[in-house]
C-alpha cells in the first residue's frame, strides 16, 4: 500500500513557537518522504540537540534523539552498520557549526551516503537567543548585551572545503523548493548537506521573514523582490561532469564563489554535487568484498542469551 503524507506524521505535541521556521523544515521532510515512497522501517532520523532536537519525534520514522553536536557520529555510525537503511540526520546551527564543527569537517571526508540537514537561524533558540556560529559580526540581535564579537562561520563554504559531495542551501518558507531540495540530497550517492536558512520569530529580530522577503529595502524597485533566489532560475550549474581535477576545482570554486553572497542578493538551491567520489561503503567493499550482503547490523552476535561471534582468530593475530 502506498503511503500517504499523513503516515510520516507522528501524534507528538509540538511546542515551537508560532512562526518558527521550523515548521516549513519538518513539513518538508514529510512531503519529500512521502513523494519518494520510502519505507518508514528502512529509515531513521537522528536529531541533535536545541529545537531542532526534537525533529526525530515529529517524523513517523525510527528516530534516535543523540546528543549535543554529535548527531553526525551517531548518524554515520548506523549508516555503515546497516548500509540499506535511510539516513538522515538534522540539528541545528550551534549544534552542528559550534560544538559539532569538528565532526563536521571529519564527515566530508568520508563521504558516508546519508543527509545531514542544518536548520540555520543564526542564534540558540533554546537557550535564549545567545549568538550562534552563523550569526554574522558585529550583529545584535534582542537578547544580546551587546553587538556579536564573533566571526561567522559560512556553512557552505565549510560545507564544500570539508569534501561534501552535495551542497545546497534551502529557504523554510519555500517548502516545496526545500521538499524538492531534500528529495535531491537523499538521492545522491554520498554525504549530502543541506543548509536551511529559517526565521527565529522569538530571538532573531534582524533575520526575520519581512528581512528575507526584502521588504525592508531602501530601494522602492528592490522591494518587490525578496532577497531569497533560486540558483537554477540563473542557470547554475553545479554538478561536476567530468572526473577530471580541473572541472573539479572550478565547481568548488564557483560554489564557494555563490556561497559569499548575502545581504540584498542570498542564493538557495544545489551549489555543488559530484558523485564521482566513492562513497564510504564502496570503499569497506573494496576492502572486505561481503560488506554490503552481510553488514554488521545484520550478523547474529548472540543467541539465546550467549555471544554467537568467533573472535578466535582475531585474537590469534594479535598473538606475539
Amino acid at each position: 500500500m502506498a503511503l500517504k503524507l499523513a503516515d510520516y506524521k507522528t501524534d507528538v505535541h509540538n511546542d515551537w513557537c508560532p512562526g518558527c521556521g521550523d515548521f516549513g523544515i519538518v513539513n518538508a521532510i514529510q512531503m519529500a518522504l512521502a513523494e519518494m515512497g520510502i519505507r518508514r522501517d528502512k529509515t531513521t532520523m537522528f536529531s541533535g540537540i536545541g529545537c531542532s532536537g526534537k525533529t526525530s519525534h515529529y517524523i513517523n520514522t525510527f528516530g534516535v534523539h543523540t546528543l549535543h553536536g554529535r548527531v553526525l557520529t551517531f548518524a554515520q555510525g548506523a549508516k555503515i552498520a546497516n548500509p540499506e537503511m535511510t539516513v538522515l540526520a538534522v540539528g541545528g546551527d550551534g549544534d552542528g557549526l559550534g560544538i559539532g564543527a569538528g565532526h563536521f569537517v571529519a564527515a566530508g571526508r568520508r563521504n558516508v551516503d546519508m543527509t545531514y540537514i542544518i536548520f540555520d537561524n543564526g542564534v540558540y533558540g533554546l537557550t535564549k537567543g545567545q549568538a550562534s556560529p552563523t550569526l554574522k559580526l558585529g550583529e545584535k540581535t534582542k537578547s544580546l548585551p551587546s553587538a556579536n564579537t564573533n566571526a561567522s562561520v559560512n556553512p557552505i563554504g565549510l560545507a564544500v572545503a570539508s569534501g561534501f559531495t552535495f551542497v545546497a542551501r534551502g529557504y523554510s518558507y519555500d517548502v516545496r523548493h526545500l521538499k524538492d531540495l531534500i528529495i535531491k540530497a537523499v538521492n545522491h550517492k554520498g554525504l549530502s548537506f543541506l543548509d536551511v536558512l529559517q526565521p527565529c520569530p522569538t530571538y532573531n529580530d534582524l533575520n526575520t521573514r519581512d528581512w528575507y522577503a526584502g521588504t525592508d529595502l531602501v530601494d522602492e524597485a528592490q522591494k518587490r523582490h525578496s532577497r531569497i533566489y533560486k540558483l537554477e532560475d540563473q542557470k547554475f550549474d553545479p554538478t561536476v561532469n567530468y572526473a577530471s581535477e580541473v572541472e573539479v576545482n572550478e565547481k568548488l570554486a564557483q560554489a564557494l564563489i555563490k556561497s559569499l553572497e548575502w545581504g540584498e542578493k542570498i542564493p538557495i538551491g544545489v551549489f555543488y554535487k559530484n558523485e564521482w567520489i566513492s562513497p564510504y561503503d564502496q570503499r569497506i567493499k573494496d576492502k572486505i568484498p561481503n560488506y554490503l550482503e552481510n553488514p554488521p547490523a545484520k550478523q547474529t552476535i548472540s543467541k539465546d542469551g550467549q555471544p554467537s561471534t568467533d573472535i578466535s582468530k582475531i585474537l590469534d593475530s594479535l598473538e606475539v
